[in-house]
């Protein structure tokens, strides 16, 4: 059976190797380039800092993945925090996050303002092309962690049956059902002797630190309505129903729109026309989905809006997903230690290859491939990608290109 390589990799002591600086800049760019939805994120993040960066292994890559997929909040968010905090500690973390939500959180700001960059052909053209961006991009990482992840049968064959489970049982619950089962079989079949050179991530997180932050996650979920008292017109029930959203989604930032739709139509805070407006301007930005919030608190002119709405909503809404992070980090550093834990995890990113393999046919692909066309395009970003080993945003931007001219030329 194959053994998984030993390689070194940054922040295994526990030490950050990097600047918080660094991690700015490399999440920058991943801010304003990474299109395509939390599916995709995780493959751009694939390329950047595993392939490129180096920051940690492939395999280690994908256990943050299944961490985060187990996790409410916004998964491919979670993981950049805790790759920053990884590389740089707690200001790493904070400088992956605003780096990463920053660039799609002002343009969506903007647009609350009434800047309708997005209409007509040129606009629609771009946001197909950059919907068969996320083809390419998240095709290119089912390929290559599959070949990593999935080295022996035991381990091809967890993935395939994944994509058998999320296929026929919608949502995040197939989601964690997948990767429960991958968990299962990998503590079953995929035992193998620990070795002397591997080393394992350990986040910068103390016990108490981890305590505190469930603590405080359990405050706001309980405490602000019982606070805020049913009212509907105050500063803190725009941050209730945001922390609230955010606190309850599984699954991506795809889940948290019935949940933002409740809490801002609902009350009157915005029309619906309005809502949907700022969701198909959010389809069309790069980093997470979950900067939607930003447009709808500055879209919103009651009880609050403008720029501190949006501030209000952004941080109540990412909030709790990254309390909930921090106090799983300390139980990850124990139990990455243990070899039927390790076991179980090699299983678990077997999964994670299925459940990336089937969302990259729905809704990734159902909802970009159209036509002939359209394949083709994608298929000529996937080799330019693998091949051709451009850089993601050199791909965007031709995609994006190609995505226009289709438009035009077919209308």
């Amino acid at each position: 059976m194959h053994e998984d390589k030993a390689e070194p990799q940054s922040g295994s002591d526990g030490k950050p190797e990097g600047t918080a600086s660094e991690v700015f800049s490399a999440f920058l760019k991943l801010g304003v380039t990474s299109f395509g939805g939390p599916i995709a994120h995780l493959g751009y993040f694939r390329d950047e800092l595993v392939q490129r960066r180096q920051w940690v292994s492939e395999e280690r890559y994908a256990d943050l993945v299944a961490l985060c997929q187990f996790l409410p909040g916004p998964a491919s968010s979670q993981v950049g925090f805790a790759l920053g905090l990884l590389r740089a500690g707690p200001l790493g973390a904070l400088a992956a996050f605003t780096a990463f939500t920053l660039p799609s959180a002002l343009i969506l700001i903007a647009f609350a303002y009434g800047a309708d960059a997005f209409g007509g052909p040129v606009g629609l053209g771009l946001i197909h092309g950059l919907k068969l961006v996320a083809v390419a991009v998240v095709a290119q990482a089912v390929w290559g962690m599959a070949q990593n992840l999935c080295p022996d049968k035991e381990r091809a064959a967890i993935a395939v049956i994944s994509v058998f489970i999320v296929t026929f049982l919608a949502g995040a619950g197939g989601q964690i059902l997948a990767i429960l089962f991958g968990v299962g079989v990998g503590f079953a079949v995929l035992r193998t002797p620990s070795l002397s050179g591997e080393r394992h991530m350990r986040f910068p997180v103390s016990g108490p630190v981890a305590a505190v932050c469930f603590a405080l996650f359990l405050v706001l979920l309980i405490g602000v309505p019982l606070v805020a008292g049913g009212a509907t017109d105050t500063a803190l029930s725009v941050f209730d129903g945001f922390y609230r959203a955010g606190a309850l989604v599984f699954g991506g930032g795809h889940v948290v729109l019935p949940l933002l739709q409740s809490e801002v139509v609902a009350t009157g805070w915005l029309s619906s026309e309005s809502f949907l407006a700022g969701y198909g301007a959010a389809q069309a930005m790069p980093g997470p989905l979950f900067t939607f919030a930003s447009y709808l608190g500055a879209a919103m002119s009651e009880p609050i809006g403008g720029l501190l709405g949006a501030l209000v909503a952004t941080i109540a809404v990412f909030l709790p997903g990254f309390l909930l992070l921090i106090a799983a980090l300390p139980f990850w550093n124990v139990i990455a230690l243990r070899a039927d834990a390790r076991a179980a995890m090699r299983g678990a990113n077997a999964a994670v290859v299925g459940i990336l393999a089937a969302a990259l046919y729905n809704p990734v692909w159902t909802s970009a491939v159209l036509g002939p066309a359209d394949f083709a395009v994608a298929l000529a970003g996937f080799i330019l990608l693998v091949r051709w080993k451009l850089a993601p945003w050199i791909v965007v931007v031709l995609l994006g290109a190609a995505g226009v001219a289709l438009k035009l030329l077919l209308g």
